[in-house]
Order: structure tokens, then C-alpha cells, then sequence
């Protein structure tokens, strides 16, 4: 899940949603910077409410001044992207230090969203839409 050595100063942490994977990296003693896929948060993001989202776990534990995040992401959407960075942040966290934990799993950041899309299923438009019948 994550990777670890003695010379490495980050602290690594994996998140998934949906069909988006996130590879986060934390360093501690930073200035709060958050980069995802070497660009600003708010170049990234350009929705409020996922730029919250990702760095919620952070607020929850009082580190958005000391943690420089690092964030390499793919797959899915922006939505999907932002749910598996806020997981590898909170996991990240988790890992740096246990007294954590609580304000983590008060604030639900380190449940891990199962739902994906449901496949296509032959003879039907989508997942459960059929095809439109005609009677005459």
C-alpha cells in the first residue's frame, strides 16, 4: 500500500474512489503547499467544494500550515480524483502519527467509498434503462 525507508522523508499514503487512483506523498515541517500532478490546488481543482474536500483531513488535525502535500493522480473525474486524494491524505496522516485517528474517523475521511458504476447489461440502453418499446 505504501512505501517506506529509512532515507525517505515522506510519509506515503494510497486513496481510491471510484475509478480514480491517488499516490500522496506528505512531508512534514512544510508551508501547506498542496500540488497535485505538479500543479496548484487551485489549478486543478476549480471547484470549491473539491478543493474543501481534499483538504479536510488536514484541517481535522490541525496541519494545513506544517504538511507539504504531494499528489500524483489518474483515472476517473475530478470528483472521483478528489475522494481518493482526501483517502491517501487521511491515510498518510494515519500513518505519520496514531493519535489522529479519532479526529480522522470522527470525520469519516478514512472510509473507504465502495460504490462504482454499474456495467452495461446487453439487450438494454444502460445498466438498467431498456430500450424504448414501440406497439405498434
Amino acid at each position: 500500500m505504501a512505501k517506506s525507508n529509512a532515507s525517505d522523508p515522506y510519509i506515503w499514503g494510497t486513496g481510491r474512489r471510484k475509478t480514480s487512483v491517488a499516490r500522496v506523498r506528505l512531508k512534514s515541517g512544510g508551508t501547506g503547499k498542496v500540488l497535485i500532478n505538479d500543479k496548484g490546488i487551485d489549478d486543478y481543482f476549480r471547484n470549491e467544494e473539491e478543493r474543501n474536500s481534499v483538504v479536510a483531513p488536514l484541517r481535522a488535525v490541525g496541519g494545513e500550515k506544517t504538511w507539504d502535500v504531494l499528489v500524483n493522480a489518474k483515472g476517473g473525474g475530478t470528483h472521483g480524483q478528489a475522494g481518493a486524494i482526501l483517502l491517501g491524505i487521511a491515510r498518510a496522516l494515519l500513518k505519520s502519527n496514531d493519535e489522529y485517528e479519532e479526529a480522522l474517523r470522527e470525520g469519516k475521511f478514512l472510509t473507504r467509498d465502495a460504490r462504482q458504476k454499474e456495467r452495461k447489461k446487453y439487450g438494454q440502453r444502460g445498466a438498467r434503462r431498456g430500450f424504448q418499446f414501440s406497439k405498434r
